[in-house]
């Protein structure tokens, strides 16, 4: 996939693009009962399934039990409004009931769709598994301010960004939404953010798995969920759960 920064209009794409794959969040059974208990897989060594994050062989990152008998794969864009409404909603109750407890494994795979993607995923990985989820979380957060900072882009400077190399690219649209500083307050120095852009295999990594997300999952959209090998076609935490649920058995 070719990650080309759309001069004219971007500060209007970035905050209206529809990046769903036409999801319907009316597709999921209401039948299971969210306020069931769920039994508890105990973690080695009284340890927490929360705490245990990995990059796996895909390209993603997972948090929780390597053989939880649910397996979650979400594809989502770092900057896709859609995929910051997902997190709002998810990210606690997806950690602490469904990670925790053993029953699911969750595994985010970056797709990227926006210009901001690859320097912000790069640095992602760059910071290593275990902030990985944390990191995100906050990242979507203050998504709407981070972004917004694009609207501050005249036409001159995104024609320049359009015509830098990749690995400035990516430097410079990390730098317009201030998030330079952002992965510099979290302990990555300059020097190692520097290297880290100016990478030619990291981005090439991203876009391996942007494309195997297309290709093998069928993913045209942000947020697409996997759920044990089978793509759901819901796009929100209400339609999501009771898919998680019923793999479960409960």
């Amino acid at each position: 996939m070719k990650i080309a920064l759309a001069t004219s209009a971007l500060a209007l794409a970035l905050l209206l693009a529809g990046c769903g794959g036409g999801h319907d969040s009316n597709l999921a059974a209401a039948a299971a009962n969210s306020n069931a208990p769920i039994p508890q897989i105990a973690a080695p060594n009284n340890g927490d399934w929360r705490e245990v994050v990995s990059e796996t062989s895909e390209g993603g990152y997972r948090m929780g039990n390597p053989d939880a008998p649910v397996k979650l794969v979400e594809y989502a864009s770092i900057t896709c409004p859609h995929c910051g409404e997902f997190a709002e909603t998810a990210s606690t109750p997806l950690r602490d009931q469904y990670v925790r407890s053993g029953q699911v494994s969750w595994e985010y795979r970056p797709f990227m769709l926006f210009p901001t993607d690859p320097g912000i995923f790069m640095a992602l990985r760059c910071n290593g598994p275990q902030p990985f989820f944390s990191t995100i979380e906050q990242l979507y957060a203050t998504q709407r301010d981070w972004a917004g900072r694009l609207q501050l882009l005249t036409e001159q400077q995104q024609q320049a960004i359009q015509n830098m190399s990749p690995s400035a690219r990516t430097a410079a649209l990390l730098q317009a939404t201030g998030l330079d500083q952002f992965f510099r307050q979290r302990g990555m120095p300059q020097a190692r953010l520097d290297a880290c852009l100016s990478d030619p295999r990291g981005l090439q990594r991203l876009t391996e798995i942007t494309q195997y997300g297309t290709s093998h999952d069928n993913v045209n959209g942000t947020p697409t969920f996997i759920v044990n090998g089978e793509k759901q076609d819901v796009g929100t935490w209400d339609a999501l759960e009771p898919r998680l649920r019923a793999a479960m058995g409960s």
